[in-house]
């Protein structure tokens, strides 16, 4: 089994785990956050959408420098529950396609990640897909996680039943 093959199976099962989380954001609490530091539920549903897309660049390139970003370019809100997922469903798409297309070698060669002349991370493309992408993804969904707990809707499972449901 090659390093893509072994990476799908998680990756999927991740996407599956992230998009049941994402199918939840209670519309009407978009604005919300829980504290004034917080990022609001639609933001946060917004990122987690977007953090796909910057996988198709980890697969895609040899690094990313968001000093060079796109004048205008806005980080995603979510307008609604329907909105937030199919974008998020677009950009996995890509992103699988991508992961698959990766050769043994290829995920060994340096990528890098910077804001102009700082360096953010630079390692090995499968270091920075897992760390930049999925583990970035895993942490924010478990925090959409507890801003779902706080706004009295389920929490699905993920590695394990929930206190709300059972495995599924």
């Amino acid at each position: 089994m090659g390093l893509s093959e072994g990476l799908l199976a998680e990756f999927d099962h991740e996407m599956v785990s992230t998009r049941k989380t994402l199918e939840r954001i209670p519309e009407d609490k978009l604005t919300w956050k829980p504290h004034e530091k917080s990022m609001g539920l639609g933001r946060l549903a917004g990122h987690l959408a977007e953090l796909p897309g910057l996988g198709v660049k980890v697969v895609e390139s040899d690094s990313l420098d968001f000093a060079n970003r796109p004048a205008g370019l806005k980080p995603l809100v979510a307008e609604s529950q329907k909105h937030v997922v199919e974008i998020f469903d677009k950009n996995v798409a890509a992103l699988r396609k991508g992961i698959a297309g990766v050769s043994d070698a290829d995920w060994s060669k340096t990528w890098t990640l910077s804001i102009g002349e700082k360096k953010i991370f630079s390692g090995p493309r499968i270091g920075a897909l897992r760390r930049m992408v999925m583990n970035h993804m895993i942490h924010h969904r478990a925090q959409l996680g507890v801003y779902l707990r706080l706004n009295g809707v389920a929490v699905p499972s993920v590695y394990g039943p929930s206190a709300d449901e059972g495995l599924s």
